[in-house]
Order: structure tokens, then C-alpha cells, then sequence
């Protein structure tokens, strides 16, 4: 039975004898009736009104939730992948120009703040001592690499000297005496033979001492035979410097000519000179030019094995003389070998001094390995450097100005992706607005340790200095990556990974924490940041996806009711109690509905009435 039909039927007479009841009580009774239907009456009305009120809040509620759900759309756009840091701008290289030298500072022309160019002069210190070392560690040098290339050229003479075990003759001539027969021991300087050759003859002829003045060496001379009156020329070899006094109290002095003979000419032939126009005061006796003993040159002691040459034989230059035994041979070479080995290294020993001794003087002209700037000067002109416990003394340091690096701490989860060569965008403090460029030069592998998280250094070096300066502060942005007019969807809207939630009315279903009309869909990722995802399939450009909120959890709650669907039971008193629902929300303001727990099918139920 309906609450309408409850209500009808308490308006009803009770049986026929009541209804025809008059007087002054039936009045009343009827009065009385009339109240409880106007009662009844206001109460229905208020219960219609409290149903469609609910309704209403009820409507109201649903599409507050609805509107909660957060979507987002995707997109084709622009996506850059970077990974940011700050840091402090510092010269790629730094220079700390120190002295090897002591002494005092003769020079010193350049300030601090001054840019300078590679190779210019910034000190010089006085190095008198160290001239003096470098010019005698030069003639060291000098003499031993004399010393040397005289070894090597006695070596390569040696090895065609004694070629095959054979020494060879030194002087051209007859062999008028020799001095060495087989089995002899023959060392330096051992007389071999008397060489006597006429090829070549020498004549002293006296001039007066004032022409012999006249006379030089290598002047052109004619020598008259005075038995045949021939002419033979001739050159002058020397002039003596000594005056002697010949017959009539003449001064003279000799002068020695030599010519080659043509054939005809013997020792003991005599002949006068002449020299230009001046004539010789007497004349003079030819001899052989070659008249001398032929002594062994040789380093060691050796044996000769057999005489090749006999007396009277002509010998010139490399005519072999006597031949050596093999070990006489082999300890000869081995001597010169030896010779050279020791010029060699006192050769070295003296070049290294020499290096030595000219870096020493080096060191005390001071020039700026590089071009850059001057930050800081510690010495100038005057100031006198000395040894400190064999440190090297500061006496300025510079920047390299031509290339800028900052560093960059990059998190653990993110230096796996970041490579050498990679672009970087960056902003300065000073220069708002503005963007700067750079690439990572360096990776390193050192990392440190803060609050559980690991960090590594990457080193970023400028494109270029542009107008920014040593210490200033800067943001750097590495570029993992960029993709032009692809399609993207907001981060958030990504879930399990690869899995996002499309706009779709005809799932019905809600799913965890995604509310029905959204269905999941996979799609193939590539490059993010911390607002975008690109994607390269799965969904569409203009599609629809839920985008989870990551706020806390939402909750709504109507004021003045609790627990509409919790039922309206007992809204009335004295009125049925309603069907009941589950509900048992209560209301969170003073005089709102409280929760209905579900009345019986009778009036005076056990639904909440009014709370106050």
C-alpha cells in the first residue's frame, strides 16, 4: 500500500454507525478530523518537496562528478628532450706562469687586467751567470762534435786504408830504404820506408831582403837553368822571414819555389828566379820535393803477415805496403770502431749540457704560453726571486680567454643518456633573455654521493665566449633530443608505462581508478620531458584521454544532507517509514537531513526526522 493509500484510508469513517453520529461531539469530531487532513496534507507536501529536492541535489552531485573527470587532448606539436643543471663559467685553461730561475726582475711590463698574446715577453730576469754557463757548455759541444766527425772520418779511412787486411802506402816515391820484414810488430809512427820522388821539385833561391818583401806565397815565379838557359815555371811556396848576408854583404832572404817536373830536372841542377820583375840574387840548387821517411799510421800495435813492396819499387798514394794478420786486422778496425764509440758519447754527454745549460737561460725570459688575460700579478720589475724549498715561484697567472666551460651535475638516471658531442642550450643570470649554445665535451666518471642520490660532472664548453665573463652563474640545458610536428599528449596522461585511457561513451565499466566511458589503449612512446610524451602509435591526433588527478582523492559532499541515497525513510513523523537505502552519509551542517536508516512499511518508522 502506497503512502497516499495509508493516508486515504485514515480519513475514512470506521463503520456506518459513526457517520451518522450529530450533535456537539460529532462537530468536534469532524473539526478534529479536518486538522489531521490539513496536517497530513502539509506533511505530503513536504515530503514531495524533500524528494524533489533530492532529486535535484542528487542530479547536481552526478554532474559535479562527472565535470571532476580531468582529460586532456592530443596534439601535434614541437617536443624537446633536455636534462638541466646549473653552473659557474670558468676558462677552459687556467695558467699559474711560474719561474724556474732566481735572480732579479730586470722586466716586468704588463698589468694585471691586460690581455696579452701568445709568446709575449712577461719577465725577464737578469742571467749573466747563466750566459756564461750556456757559452762554455757551447764550446764543449763544438769540440766534441769535432772530436766525433774526426773519429767517423778516421773510422771510413781506416776501413779503405787497411781494406782486406792490407796497410798502404801514405807518401808517392821510390822506396829507397825499407825497415820492416814479416813477422815484425809495427805500431804508431814505426818507420816503414825512405820515399824519395822527383815528380815534384823544390828549389831555395836568395832574394835581396827588400824585394823578398815584395814576394807572398802563391805568386806566380820563372826559374832559368843556368846550364841550358831553360825557363821552367813555378810558385812560390814560402818566403823566410830570416835575413842572411851573402858574398858582398848582401842581405838576403830565401825563398822556396816549387814546380813540377817535367822530365829534366835532377837534384843538384841549378837555376836563378824571378818573380814579376824583381830577380834573384844568386841561384839556387834543386831537390826532390819528396824526400822522407813513410812511418806506419796506425791506432794499435799490429803483425805483419808479408812485405808487398821491395826498395826501388814507385809507390803513390794506396799502394799496398805489407799485408796484416786476421786478428791484427780485426783489433785495428775494432780501434777506430771504439773511437768513434767514445767520441760518440762525449758527443752526447756535451749535447745534453748544452740543452741544459740553454733551457737554463731560457728560464729567465718568462713568456705567456697562450693568449689571455692577466687576473692576477704577484712580482714586478725589481723584486728578486728566490729558491723556495725548490718550488717554483708564482709570479703571475692568467686565463685562456678563447674558450669558456661550465660543469653541470647530472642525476645517475639520467647520465646514461647523456654523450659527448651533445648540443646544450644555456641561459645566463646576467643576460635575461638571452640564449647561449655549448656542447658536452666531457663525461665524467666520478661521481658523488648527496642525501642517496648520486651525481655526475658533465663538462659543457661554449660555442663561443660571446660578452660572458669568468664566475658567472648560468643554466645549462642538454638536448637528449628533438622531434618536429609530432604527436603528444600531456605526461600525466601516461600510465603503466606505455598505456594511456581514450574518451570512449561506450565502455561502461569503470576500471581501478579511471571512471567508465574511457577504454585503454598501448601506444609506442619516444622522446619526453617533464610535460610531454611524444607518441608514435596508439592513438590520434584530437583524441580524448583521461588524465588522472594527482591531487588527493575528491570527495563530495552536499551541505544541509547526508546520505541522500541513503533513503528518505522517516521523513514524515507519524508517516511510513520509507524503503530505506544503504546509505548512512550524515549531513555536516546544523539542521541538514540526517542519514535515513530505512523505516518499515508502517507509519512511525525508524527513519531520521529533522535534526536540530
Amino acid at each position: 500500500m502506497s503512502k497516499s493509500e495509508e493516508i486515504k484510508g485514515s480519513m475514512e469513517p470506521e463503520n456506518e454507525e459513526a457517520s451518522v453520529k450529530t450533535g456537539e461531539h460529532g462537530s468536534r469530531k469532524r473539526k478534529k478530523n479536518k486538522k489531521a487532513i490539513i496536517t497530513a496534507i502539509a506533511l505530503i507536501a513536504i515530503a514531495v518537496i524533500a524528494v524533489i529536492m533530492w532529486l535535484i541535489l542528487r542530479k547536481k552531485t552526478a554532474g559535479t562528478i562527472a565535470a571532476a573527470v580531468k582529460t586532456t587532448t592530443v596534439t601535434k606539436g614541437d617536443l624537446t628532450s633536455e636534462i638541466s643543471s646549473s653552473g659557474t663559467i670558468t676558462a677552459k685553461n687556467s695558467y699559474s706562469i711560474t719561474s724556474l730561475a732566481t735572480g732579479k726582475i730586470v722586466e716586468a711590463d704588463f698589468e694585471e687586467g691586460d690581455v696579452v698574446k701568445k709568446g709575449q715577453v712577461l719577465y725577464r730576469i737578469d742571467a749573466t751567470s747563466a750566459e756564461t754557463e750556456l757559452k762554455n757548455a757551447k764550446n764543449s759541444y763544438e769540440r766534441a762534435r769535432a772530436n766525433y766527425e774526426d773519429a767517423v772520418k778516421e773510422l771510413e779511412e781506416a776501413t779503405v786504408l787497411y781494406e782486406g787486411g792490407v796497410y798502404r802506402a801514405t807518401r808517392e816515391g821510390y822506396v829507397k830504404k825499407l825497415y820492416i820484414a814479416s813477422g815484425d810488430r809495427v805500431s804508431g809512427n814505426t818507420q816503414l820506408a825512405d820515399i824519395y820522388s822527383e815528380s815534384s821539385m823544390k828549389i831555395k833561391v836568395p832574394f835581396l831582403s827588400s824585394d823578398a818583401a815584395q814576394i807572398g806565397a802563391g805568386n806566380d815565379a820563372v826559374l832559368t837553368l843556368s846550364d841550358t838557359l831553360e825557363q821552367v815555371a813555378g810558385r812560390v811556396e814560402t818566403v823566410s822571414s830570416m835575413t842572411e848576408t851573402i858574398e858582398g854583404g848582401r842581405l838576403v832572404r830565401q825563398v822556396t819555389i816549387r814546380v813540377a817536373n817535367p822530365g829534366g830536372l835532377t837534384a843538384g841542377l841549378t837555376a836563378s828566379a824571378s818573380v814579376g820583375d824583381l830577380v834573384s840574387a844568386e841561384s839556387g840548387t834543386f831537390e826532390a820535393a819528396v824526400d822522407t821517411r813513410m812511418n806506419a799510421e796506425l791506432t794499435t800495435q799490429t803483425e805483419v803477415a808479408e812485405v808487398l813492396v821491395h826498395e826501388g819499387d814507385y809507390v803513390s798514394v794506396g799502394t799496398p805496403v805489407f799485408r796484416m794478420t786476421d786478428a791484427s786486422y780485426d783489433k785495428v778496425i775494432r780501434s777506430y770502431s771504439d773511437a768513434v764509440d767514445q767520441a760518440s758519447e762525449k758527443l752526447d754527454s756535451a749535447e745534453s749540457k748544452y740543452d741544459q745549460a740553454e733551457e737554463s737561460a731560457g728560464n729567465y725570459t718568462i713568456t705567456a704560453p697562450v693568449a689571455g688575460k692577466i687576473i692576477r700579478k704577484n712580482y714586478k720589475e725589481g723584486d728578486k726571486i728566490t729558491s723556495s724549498g725548490g718550488m717554483a715561484s708564482t709570479l703571475c697567472e692568467m686565463y685562456d680567454m678563447s674558450e669558456y666551460v661550465f660543469e653541470m651535475s647530472v642525476d645517475e638516471l639520467d647520465v646514461l643518456n647523456v654523450k659527448e658531442g651533445l648540443a646544450v642550450r644555456i641561459e645566463a643570470d646576467a643576460f635575461s633573455g638571452q640564449t647561449f649554445t655549448g656542447k658536452v665535451t666531457n663525461v665524467s666518471l666520478v661521481s658523488s654521493s648527496q642525501n642517496g642520490v648520486s651525481t655526475y660532472p658533465v663538462t659543457v664548453t661554449l660555442d663561443d665566449t660571446w660578452s660572458l665573463l669568468p664566475g658567472m652563474n648560468v643554466d645549462g640545458y642538454i638536448i637528449l633530443g628533438e622531434s618536429k610536428d609530432t604527436l603528444i599528449v600531456s605526461a600525466d596522461a601516461l600510465m603503466r608505462g606505455n598505456q594511456v585511457y581514450v574518451k570512449d561513451d561506450t565502455v561502461t565499466e569503470k576500471v581501478g581508478v579511471v571512471p567508465a566511458g574511457f577504454r585503454a589503449a598501448e601506444v609506442e612512446t619516444g622522446l619526453s620531458n617533464e610535460d610531454y610524451v611524444e607518441i608514435k602509435s596508439g592513438v590520434s591526433e584530437g583524441d580524448v584521454v583521461y588524465l588522472p588527478d594527482t591531487s588527493s582523492a575528491v570527495t563530495f559532499q552536499m551541505p544541509g544532507f547526508g546520505g541522500m541515497e541513503g533513503g528518505m525513510g522517516g521523513a514524515m513523523p507519524g508517516a511510513a517509514g520509507g524503503a530505506g537505502g544503504a546509505g548512512s552519509g550524515g549531513g555536516t551542517r546544523p539542521g541538514g537531513f540526517s542519514g535515513g536508516n530505512g523505516g518499515s512499511n508502517r507509519g512511525g518508522g525508524n527513519g531520521g526526522g529533522m535534526s536540530r
